[in-house]
């Protein structure tokens, strides 16, 4: 009977239920009830503990968002109908620099179809001092951010970058309206500047041209364009020293008017000549130095 009985109670002891885990305050930490360390020990038999583990957060979620960057680049341009109108002659000019900034060369390439199209009108406000115009334009960027690549992104932000530079040298005025612009604009444009760029992406911007922009006229730079530039400049110089050379060869005594104040008139007229086509020698001939060398980095570039 009493082997019965010490049977019995060793059976209800191996059945019993699985020893308590209790878990301390850090979820990595397992602390172990004493007697489920002396049942382990007895019968070492394999055991699975579950524990649980917390990720810190990843640095990208630590970063600011694109979005909500871009809208406060918006607020900031929220602005009084006739800000820009109303700005001195020397900030106009510092404007006009901040546009050239924001849509100079391929934008629509580097910065896609409607970012582009955007940049451009905006640059086109800014040039006519419209801050209607700028502000619902400038509105529109939040919107268009999540359609753009990598490439994409990071070509918008060198362009924000450099138009925000251009508001800060303009200094303080009003109530300090152009430096708030300008401090947005160069945050939001130093984090999108750094997007990441894949592979493919990073072949085409290598491969992406210098523009020359005056007015609306757009001229890629090339360096055969550089060099075909080169020698014209060359002829034009050859052909103003001709000019300059037959000009002077004309001795004064040969002029022969009707009065003094004709000969006096061709005289100044001869001299003006032979200044205009000296200086345009030079000017060709430095036009001409200028050229080869752009075609020689524009090559090396290239490579």
């Amino acid at each position: 009977m009493a082997s019965s009985l010490s049977l019995h109670q060793h059976t209800i002891y191996c059945l019993s239920p699985t020893p308590t885990l209790r878990f301390g305050k850090y979820p990595h930490h397992i602390s172990i009830l004493p007697s489920f360390r002396k049942n382990f020990l007895k019968f070492n038999s394999p055991t699975t503990v579950p524990f649980a583990v917390t990720e810190s957060d990843s640095p990208k979620s630590l970063e600011p968002d694109r979005q909500t960057l871009l809208q406060q680049v918006a607020e900031s341009f929220v602005l009084p109908a006739d800000f820009f109108a109303q700005l001195p002659r020397d900030l106009r000019l510092d404007l006009n620099d901040a546009a050239f900034d924001l849509s100079n060369g391929p934008v629509k390439d580097e910065c896609g179809e409607e970012v582009g199209e955007t940049l451009l009108n905006i640059s086109r406000a800014w040039e006519m001092a419209d801050t209607s115009t700028s502000t619902a334009l400038v509105d529109k960027l939040p919107l268009l951010i999540g359609s753009l690549t990598g490439s994409q992104k990071s070509a918008f932000g060198r362009r924000l970058l450099s138009a925000g530079k251009r508001f800060q040298s303009m200094g303080q005025y009003g109530e300090g309206e152009i430096q708030k612009i300008a401090k947005v604009m160069i945050k939001t444009g130093k984090l999108l500047s750094a997007s990441p760029v894949s592979g493919v992406e990073g072949e085409e911007f290598k491969q992406q041209t210098r523009m020359f922009k005056f007015g609306d006229l757009q001229v890629e730079l090339t360096s055969g364009k550089a060099y075909t530039g080169a020698t014209i400049a060359v002829i034009f110089s050859f052909l103003s020293w001709e000019l300059s050379q037959g000009i002077q060869s004309i001795p004064e005594s040969s002029l022969q008017y009707a009065n003094d104040n004709a000969l006096l008139l061709a005289k100044s007229l001869r001299a003006s000549l032979l200044v205009m086509s000296y200086s345009s020698t030079v000017l060709a001939a430095f036009a001409t130095v200028g050229l080869i060398l752009l075609g020689g980095q524009l090559k090396s570039e290239n490579k």
